[in-house]
């Protein structure tokens, strides 16, 4: 029977040049923490301070999200949920760690690269439909224009692209009959429809949206919801949400929580399909695990033992025993 070969360390040896040089070469090839994601966020960090008080909105926050996924943070309000948000819309920048999205780092990029990075890789959606559209213009200027202030030819360049464009978006959306119609004539619903062709106006690989439903009743949110899936379905973006709105966040795949500046569990869903045929929605949740193999343990769960100041752990076969302290007032 074959044995695999002992580490140098197991053999109780010193390792060779050569074999120093094949690990260096191991870990080089390696593939970097998130590789390939549309968002990679490692170690993040945001400090506020005001009146000589630091508060650390995220501390040292770890995230990757897929290329062409759909995904929605939630967490208590002060949870850090919002500030991440900013960071990935290039509205705010990291204090440190790392932010990447689509290959741009976020953490030492000029003001001049933030404004073109606002402009071409992300689409932001506030939750206030007022703060979305000018206005004074239709619907279909409001979706031109930031085509207008991309300022150079590019994919959609020229009136005619243009005007191509912006129906395409509304009709995508299912709004193309209100091209011609300014805000004060739309219904909450169709501003943030509008909204959203707005923000994919220049084909961003990501878009962002902070409460897109918070103002909105359970049907008109619904609507809306269905054009952000259109949106990721359709057209491949990334798709990112913020939301409280529990509806909301049973309808994607991924649902991360944050909390006190970390994330701290996901559920993740998926259809399967039973042995008649009929299609049901599997949902598990699952606590995060950081890079230096720290877990945010659900409060209800350390609530319901009585968990707190120190936990025993042991390690069994396939799984981590995590029990209360057997040594209280030890």
């Amino acid at each position: 029977m074959n044995s695999s070969p002992q580490s140098p360390a197991a053999a109780g040896r010193a390792p060779t040049l050569q074999e120093l040089q094949d690990q260096v070469r191991a870990a080089a090839a390696a593939p970097a923490y998130g590789a390939g994601a549309a968002v990679v966020c490692d170690r993040l960090v945001r400090i506020f301070t005001a009146e000589g008080v630091e508060v650390q909105a995220l501390q040292g926050l770890e995230l990757t999200i897929r290329q062409g996924d759909l995904v929605a943070l939630v967490g208590a309000s002060g949870s850090g949920k919002s500030t991440l948000l900013n960071i990935l819309a290039g509205l705010d920048a990291p204090t440190a760690g790392t932010a990447t999205v689509a290959g741009h780092e976020l953490l030492e990029m000029s003001a001049k690269a933030r404004l073109r990075y606002r402009r071409e890789v992300v689409g932001f959606i506030w939750q206030q439909t007022a703060r979305n559209l000018l206005p004074f213009l239709t619907a279909g200027q409001n979706v031109a224009l930031p085509m207008q202030l991309r300022g150079r030819r590019g994919p959609h360049g020229g009136s005619r692209r243009q005007a191509a464009r912006v129906a395409e978006l509304l009709e995508a959306l299912d709004i193309g009959e209100l091209a011609h119609r300014r805000p004060a004539e739309l219904s909450g619903g169709q501003q943030q429809r509008v909204a959203i062709a707005v923000a994919m106006a220049n084909n961003p690989p990501l878009l962002l949206a902070d409460e897109p439903t918070g103002e909105l009743d359970s049907e008109t949110a619904a609507a809306v919801f269905e054009a952000f899936r259109t949106v990721n379905r359709d057209l491949g973006t990334t798709v990112v949400i913020v939301t409280h709105d529990p509806l909301v966040a049973g309808e994607v795949r991924r649902t991360v929580a944050i909390r006190d500046g970390r994330t701290s569990s996901e559920v993740l869903r998926r259809t399967v399909t039973d042995e008649h045929g009929e299609e049901s929605v599997n949902e598990r949740e699952y606590v995060m695990l950081d890079r230096t193999g720290r877990v945010q343990l659900p409060v209800k769960f350390l609530e319901a033992l009585g968990m707190r100041h120190r936990v025993a752990v042991d390690l069994a076969a396939d799984h981590i025993e995590v029990r209360p302290d057997d040594l209280s007032g030890h």
